[in-house]
C-alpha cells in the first residue's frame, strides 16, 4: 500500500513539473522578469555552468546506458567469463587494451562497468576498464594532440600513465577486495522493482528489451548526474581559482592542486585537454598531466554515481587508491621525463 501511494505521488509530482515547464516555456516573458527582478551574476554563472555540464554529459550517458543495455540483452555471463583470463593478475592487461579501443567517455563508463560486473567480469578488471577507457580512446588522444601539439610529451605521458596506472589500480583493488561483491542493494531491488526487463518472465523481443533497459537505466543514472553536475557547478562558480594558481608553483604540491581542480570541474575527457592547456603558463607539465589523468578516472559526477551503486567503503578505498597511484605515478614520470 505504501509503495503504491509513493509511486502515485511521484507520478503526480512528475506531471506537475512537466506542466510548470510547459507553462513557462509558452507564456514566460524573460525580458519582463529581468526588468522586475535582478538576478545576481553568480547565480547566472551557476545556471550556465550547470546546464553546460548536464548538456555535455547527457549524450554520453545515453551512449553508456545503450551499450549497457546491449551487454545485458545480447551478452551472456558465459561469454564474458570465456574471454577473461583465468589468472586474475594477467586479466588486467586485456582490460586496459580494451579501454584503448573502446570510445567511452567518463560520463558513460559507470553504467557500462556496472553491467559488465553483473555479467561476471571480476571487480578489479572492470575498474581497470573504468580507469583507462575514458583516457585511452582515440577521440581523447586526438583532442590532447591538438591541445598540446607543441608538446607531444603531454600526449605520450597521458596515454602511458593511463595505461600503466589503471593496471596498478586494478591489482591493488584485487589485493584488497579479491572477488567480493561490492554492489549496494537498492530499495528498488529489495521490493522487486529493480529487475532488468530481459530477466523478467515476460516474453519481449531483444530490441524492445534493449530499449526498456536503456530507458530505465537512463532515468536511474540521470538523477545522480544532475546531483554531481550541481555540486561541480557550485565549485566552479564560487571557488577562487587564484588560490589554486598560487599553490601551483611547487612541483610537489602543484599535481595535488590540479588533481583537486580536475575532480571539482568534472570536465568531459574529450574536452579537458583544452582547459589544461590554458593553465600551461601557470603550472608545470607534471601538474597538467595530473589534471589530465586524474579527472577522467575520478570526478564529482562519477563519484556520486559510484556511491549510488557500490558500497561506501569500496568507493572510499577506490578514491584513495586512485589519488595515491596517480600522484606517485606523475611524480615519477615528472622526474624521468621533464
Amino acid at each position: 500500500m505504501k509503495t503504491s501511494l509513493l509511486n502515485q505521488s511521484k507520478e503526480i509530482i512528475g506531471l506537475a513539473l512537466v506542466a510548470v515547464f510547459i507553462y513557462f516555456f509558452l507564456f514566460w516573458d524573460y525580458e519582463i522578469f529581468q526588468r522586475q527582478f535582478t538576478i545576481p551574476q553568480n547565480l547566472l554563472n551557476l545556471n550556465t555552468i550547470f546546464l553546460s555540464i548536464v548538456i555535455e554529459a547527457i549524450p554520453f550517458i545515453l551512449l553508456g546506458v545503450f551499450v549497457s543495455s546491449l551487454i545485458q540483452v545480447f551478452v551472456s555471463e558465459e561469454t564474458v567469463q570465456k574471454y577473461i583470463p583465468k589468472n586474475m593478475i594477467v586479466a588486467v592487461l586485456p582490460a586496459a587494451l580494451l579501454g584503448a579501443i573502446f570510445p567511452v567517455c567518463e560520463c558513460a563508463i559507470v553504467p557500462v562497468v556496472r553491467r559488465l560486473i553483473k555479467k561476471g567480469m571480476p571487480l578489479h578488471v572492470a575498474f581497470v576498464f573504468l580507469a583507462c577507457a575514458p583516457i585511452l580512446n582515440p577521440v581523447v588522444a586526438a583532442s590532447t594532440y591538438f591541445a598540446f601539439r607543441n608538446n607531444t610529451d603531454i600526449l605520450i605521458g597521458r596515454m602511458a600513465l593511463a595505461f600503466l596506472l589503471s593496471m596498478v589500480i586494478g591489482l591493488i583493488l584485487y589485493i584488497l577486495f579479491k572477488q567480493s561483491n561490492q554492489f549496494k542493494v537498492t530499495s528498488e531491488e529489495l521490493i522487486g522493482r529493480g529487475a532488468d526487463p530481459s530477466e523478467t518472465p515476460m516474453k519481449v523481443n531483444r530490441l524492445k528489451a534493449t530499449i526498456y533497459h536503456a530507458s530505465d537505466e537512463f532515468f536511474d543514472m540521470g538523477k545522480y548526474l544532475i546531483i554531481g553536475a550541481l555540486i561541480a557547478s557550485l565549485f566552479q562558480t564560487f571557488l577562487d581559482r587564484s588560490i589554486l594558481v598560487s599553490l601551483g608553483s611547487n612541483e610537489f604540491s602543484s599535481p595535488i592542486v590540479m588533481m583537486a581542480f580536475a575532480f571539482l570541474l568534472s570536465l568531459c575527457s574529450e574536452a579537458d585537454a583544452f582547459v589544461a592547456a590554458s593553465f600551461g603558463s601557470a603550472f608545470a607539465p607534471g601538474a597538467l598531466l595530473a589534471f589530465l589523468v586524474y579527472g577522467p578516472m575520478l570526478d564529482l559526477k562519477n563519484t556520486v554515481m559510484l556511491f549510488a551503486y557500490f558500497k561506501t567503503k569500496f568507493v572510499l578505498v577506490f578514491m584513495l587508491v586512485v589519488t595515491v597511484v596517480v600522484y606517485v605515478g606523475v611524480l615519477i614520470y615528472q622526474a624521468i621525463v621533464f
